[in-house]
């Protein structure tokens, strides 16, 4: 029979209380918390992307790219609306266009604009993923209620950290 393991985060809580800094506690275990689930979120989903040859960031572009209208976007706004820097956003499709899943263009309206588009071969590797990553999304562990706690949780979070004005809920 296998020792139950203490969770190391319990265990950093009582060393805080313990070292005098009780009030500052609750603040540790939940950025301590957060931290460990996002490396196991992202193991999880380099898992199920491995075979795809992706990487989160990678099929985060391609799924911005299939969502958008004309499957392309100039270079600064996939920077935008996934909330990375330039320099991440250029490494990422320069790998993928190696790969051939994205081409980049020069915008024919303003010729300083460097567009990303979406290959065929591109959209056919994301569809296939996506549909492999909502299977991991539906079974993630959790309620839809407990999700729903969750986000909106992090959302206030991200809103007091000034990521996101105040708005709707997002689910």
């Amino acid at each position: 029979m296998s020792k139950a393991r203490p969770d190391p985060i319990a265990v950093a809580v009582d060393n805080w209380r313990q070292a005098g800094w009780g009030s500052a506690a609750a603040g540790m275990a939940l950025v301590t918390s957060v931290m460990r689930v996002q490396q196991l979120l992202v193991t999880q989903i380099d898992e199920r992307l491995r075979p795809y040859g992706l990487s989160f960031a990678r099929f985060e572009i391609l799924r911005l790219l299939a969502f958008s209208r004309h499957a392309a976007l100039p270079m600064g706004t996939v920077g935008r609306r996934l909330q990375v820097h330039p320099a991440s956003v250029t490494s990422a499709v320069d790998r993928l266009e190696r790969d051939e899943l994205v081409l980049r263009t020069r915008s024919v309206n303003d010729g300083r604009r460097v567009m990303v588009a979406l290959t065929p071969v591109g959209r056919s590797l994301v569809e296939r993923a996506t549909v492999d990553l909502n299977s991991y999304f539906e079974s993630i562990g959790m309620s839809d209620e407990q999700i729903e706690g969750v986000v909106e949780a992090l959302r206030d979070l991200r809103h007091s950290a000034g990521d996101i004005d105040a708005g709707e809920s997002v689910l």
